[in-house]
């Protein structure tokens, strides 16, 4: 488990030029545990300091209740207690549990991830196993420090029961916690563009003026997913045929 990290130099500090651009998604994809959760951190003081506050009730960001399409409640809830520890909500913002990652890995284990749908049962249930087992209490009931310890241990493959290995079990979910906080949010996460605004990412926009490219990071963000703008419908209506969907 990382440390804290006082080098300036460190891709993890919120002075690197990495930190303070867009393309610290990329190191949120590549980072350990500690690490996923120390960007994300770094990412909320930098978005706090250089753009304007945002006003969000804070009642829009209580995860929304619905049906899951494919996890059990069980599973739901060691798995938001896992997205919850990868990238937490702290004093700098809301994190993957606010962005409802959750439910775009739901979502996605009914369509496009369906074949990792007997990874997810498996994994999940040796999680909460090993943690009843060392802790006498499910795994979303652990304090965030005993999570963490469990989570490192998966990601140094030192547990079992998972198929075919914990660390292959942890770097899937880990990867798709991060889509689930930052993709578009037509596909369930990124609620409210709360990813998107953890990373100074100003939306999808179908093309920049010199204005625009001068501004860079401080660009407003425009809060659109791809799928407002009539270019990128899924179903496409001036066709007047589903058919001809994208």
């Amino acid at each position: 488990m990382a440390g804290t990290n006082n080098n300036k130099n460190s891709p993890l500090s919120p002075d690197h030029d990495q930190v303070a651009n867009p393309s610290r998604r990329n190191l949120l994809k590549s980072a350990g545990l500690v690490g996923a959760a120390a960007v994300s951190g770094a990412a909320s003081q930098m978005a706090s300091a250089q753009t304007p506050a945002t006003t969000v009730n804070p009642q829009d960001l209580i995860p929304t209740r619905e049906a899951l399409e494919v996890l059990t409640l069980a599973e739901a809830e060691t798995l938001a207690a896992v997205c919850d520890t990868l990238i937490p909500s702290d004093d700098n913002g809301p994190g993957a549990n606010e962005a409802r990652a959750i439910h775009y890995i739901d979502r996605s284990l009914a369509s496009h991830n369906a074949a990792d749908r007997f990874r997810y049962l498996i994994g999940l249930s040796a999680l909460r196993e090993h943690a009843t087992k060392q802790h006498g209490k499910p795994f979303h009931q652990l304090s965030a420090g005993d999570r963490q310890a469990l989570l490192q241990a998966m990601q140094d493959d030192t547990l079992s029961g998972f198929d075919p290995g914990s660390a292959n079990f942890f770097n899937m979910v880990r990867n798709h916690t991060i889509d689930g906080t930052f993709c578009d949010p037509y596909y369930g996460g990124n609620h409210h563009f709360i990813g998107w605004d953890l990373l100074q990412y100003p939306g999808v926009r179908l093309g920049a003026s010199e204005a625009d490219v001068a501004l860079g990071a401080r660009l407003p963000a425009n809060h659109q997913s791809a799928y407002d703008h009539a270019t990128y419908v899924k179903t496409s209506t001036y066709m007047g045929d589903d058919d001809h969907a994208n």
